[in-house]
């Protein structure tokens, strides 16, 4: 059903003709049918552009396989290492040494954006931030995501961290095809964590008409990116929108090519795989002077002002007229194997902490006796935010 407010689709600066009428955007976006992988809209398709924690949706997808072949489970523990807990906002702030399930750990990295959770991620699953550095890039040309390069699994500012709009395109075909169990996590509206609520920065999850993820993504020199999907009436739709503004108008430029798409006819045009390369390839864009030298703290950030969050001056987004569903997350509930990968590395890992008895590395104290682990926020738990 159309809604009235989603009927103004030009705004200044951000209209993107489809495909056939030619460009009218510097940044690259790209529009496409989930099923059929059929390209709606396309701009700068192939132009070499920062990822930001875009990044992330391959840290999940690598994470994903790794499942799949029994490296790791879902309640397998991911151990908080100095090296993560020293990386930068956005991070969830747990000290070297804690312990939460993997599923925890990846709807924080999704949600919350964590930077400190996916590097956690990356290190037990892959070893080492270089080793799943490796498994990304792997992964990225088995794919044919040819203009992409990976040096971590956060997306922090690299120089050597690259990819494509078409190529994001490709990573959000193969993590929807191959794993539908995990859509879900996608369109998480928020995370409960104790007692502190955290939205996701995804502004159209709850708002905009069939939202169903996926990731946003920032660094100066990325600018705002996102990449958001909707389905209506049985049909999925992908917007990649590379280097917007700030982060209301990423989920407001993500809306109205959704907008669009659904309003295009599924015939004719070249698919994501199809698609042949075309512009400046290998000249990678730098936005950072231009977001970030002369704009105020508060407008470098992914956390939208907020006017913005219940969508309420937007004709792309409704306001949010529920209380956000959020799913409890939290440390411990890690009872399942140690990922192989960190064992391999030579590191013993135990399940959770803290445990039912004492670790079997240690003396147990005289007097000592069995400690009772917490109660641990595990899996789904979908509670209400309070008001």
């Amino acid at each position: 059903m159309r809604h009235r407010h989603f009927l103004k689709l030009f705004s200044a600066g951000a209209i993107v003709l489809s495909v056939l009428a030619g460009p009218a955007l510097a940044n690259p976006v790209v529009v496409f049918d989930l099923k059929s992988g059929q390209i709606l809209q396309q701009q700068d398709a192939f132009k070499r552009w920062y990822p930001a924690s875009l990044s992330k949706l391959m840290t999940a997808y690598v994470t994903f396989r790794a499942i799949a072949a029994g490296e790791v489970q879902l309640d397998s523990p991911i151990k908080v290492t100095k090296h993560s807990a020293a990386e930068p906002p956005s991070k969830m702030g747990f000290k070297p040494g804690s312990v939460m399930r993997l599923d925890n750990a990846l709807k924080m990295m999704l949600v919350k954006s964590a930077n400190d959770i996916a590097m956690a991620v990356g290190e037990n699953v892959g070893g080492s931030q270089g080793a799943f550095a490796e498994r990304m890039n792997a992964e990225a040309g088995r794919l044919g995501m040819n203009g992409t390069h990976f040096v971590n699994p956060n997306g922090l500012y690299s120089p050597d961290q690259y990819t494509t709009a078409r190529d994001l395109s490709i990573l959000v075909m193969a993590i929807r095809r191959e794993f539908p169990q995990y859509a879900p996590w996608f369109s998480i509206e928020g995370l409960a964590v104790g007692k502190k609520a955290i939205p996701n920065y995804n502004l159209l999850i709850g708002r905009y008409p069939g939202a169903d993820g996926m990731k946003t993504g920032f660094v100066c020199s990325s600018g705002f990116n996102m990449i958001g999907s909707a389905t209506r009436n049985g049909r999925t739709l992908v917007a990649v929108v590379l280097g917007e503004k700030s982060a209301v108008s990423r989920a407001e430029a993500t809306a109205r090519l959704l907008d669009q798409g659904f309003d295009t006819p599924a015939a004719g045009s070249a698919t994501v795989a199809t698609l042949a390369p075309y512009g400046d390839t290998v000249s990678p864009n730098d936005m950072h002077d231009e977001i970030c030298k002369k704009r105020k703290r508060e407008e470098q950030s992914e956390a939208p002002p907020a006017a913005a969050k219940d969508g309420s001056k937007s004709p792309y987004r409704e306001k949010l007229d529920h209380v956000p569903t959020l799913v409890a997350v939290g440390l411990g509930g890690a009872t399942g194997p140690a990922p192989k990968a960190m064992l391999d590395e030579g590191e013993q890992q135990y399940a959770d902490v803290p445990i039912p008895s004492w670790r079997p590395d240690m003396p147990v104290p005289a007097g000592a006796g069995p400690t009772m682990a917490g109660s641990a926020a595990q899996g789904d738990q979908p509670v209400k935010a309070a008001n």
